[in-house]
């Protein structure tokens, strides 16, 4: 039988984009994601590649920055061997590691995440993923209500779990982040977590949390402070990440606007987290 060919195409992008497209494309028939360090390779059957819709979604977002790709074409290749090939596991603060399923690790963590490589968004290895998990690690969460917007594979909703949350509620506006974030809350048994399709919105404002974790992109970030801020309990804390160093003031002025002061920040590879307590 002939093998199927495929097309992998090189993305170059700014950073706080690469989850965007990934999400993007996942709608498109694009079904493996591999990300680099500028950009991202994304893989299709060569069947299904429409370059007039590409071009259609680069142009929805040219204004983030420059963005270019190159192609290649390849025969179908075992993807679970490839991925398992390349995907390394993560220790956070010697903490905390982050594995897939396949890895055998002899050395005892106190806390340890299992996340599928094939799931792209939030392995660890991205700098605002590992700037939040270092965040959780020293944050009390014992019996504290939690709220992981935009979650993505669920790692930071899985962090909450193992530190001993009470009630945590994830939701993720992609139908593909939502059935990677179960399939992640099912490996690493965290059956308290309350998983949806949607956005913040979709919680009542009288709905209170202790903690809410959000590690998105700044625009969305700019837009929702509003609606984190609205669902925190006095003395809540609110965890931001997905933008760089110098956006930083920007979303501390949000913040200031909706009553949230500014705790005290982490940067890693330019990239900040930063720790909001809510004082309205």
């Amino acid at each position: 039988m002939k093998k199927k060919e495929y097309l992998s195409l090189l993305f170059q992008c700014p950073d706080d984009l690469t989850e965007i497209l990934i999400a993007e494309l996942s709608e498109m028939s694009y079904d493996s994601f591999w990300e680099q360090e500028e950009g991202f390779e994304a893989y299709i059957l060569a069947s299904k590649f429409d370059v007039s819709s590409l071009d259609q979604l680069l142009e929805k977002y040219k204004d983030w920055g420059a963005i270019s790709f190159t192609s290649s074409r390849i025969e179908e290749k075992n993807w679970n061997v490839e991925w398992e090939s390349n995907f390394e596991s993560i220790i956070v603060e010697d903490q905390c590691l982050v594995r897939a399923d396949f890895h055998k690790i002899d050395q005892k963590f106190p806390y340890e995440i299992v996340i599928n490589p094939k799931m792209s968004f939030g392995t660890g290895h991205h700098a605002t993923t590992y700037l939040m998990l270092s965040w959780q690690l020293e944050i009390e969460h014992t019996q504290k209500k939690v709220m992981d917007a935009g979650c993505g594979t669920g790692i930071l909703a899985i962090m909450a779990s193992l530190k001993g949350a009470g009630e945590i509620v994830a939701f993720d506006n992609n139908e593909w982040a939502v059935d990677n974030s179960r399939e992640s809350f099912e490996m690493n048994h965290c059956s308290q977590v309350k998983m949806f399709l949607g956005t913040v919105e979709d919680i009542s404002k009288e709905e209170k949390f202790d903690i809410i974790l959000a590690n998105i992109n700044r625009n969305v970030l700019l837009q929702e402070i509003p609606f984190y801020a609205a669902r925190l309990k006095r003395d809540g804390m609110l965890l931001l990440s997905g933008f760089y160093h110098y956006d930083a003031p920007l979303i501390e002025e949000k913040a200031r606007a909706n009553g949230l002061q500014v705790s005290a920040e982490k940067e890693r590879n330019d990239w900040v987290a930063l720790k909001l307590i809510f004082s309205s």
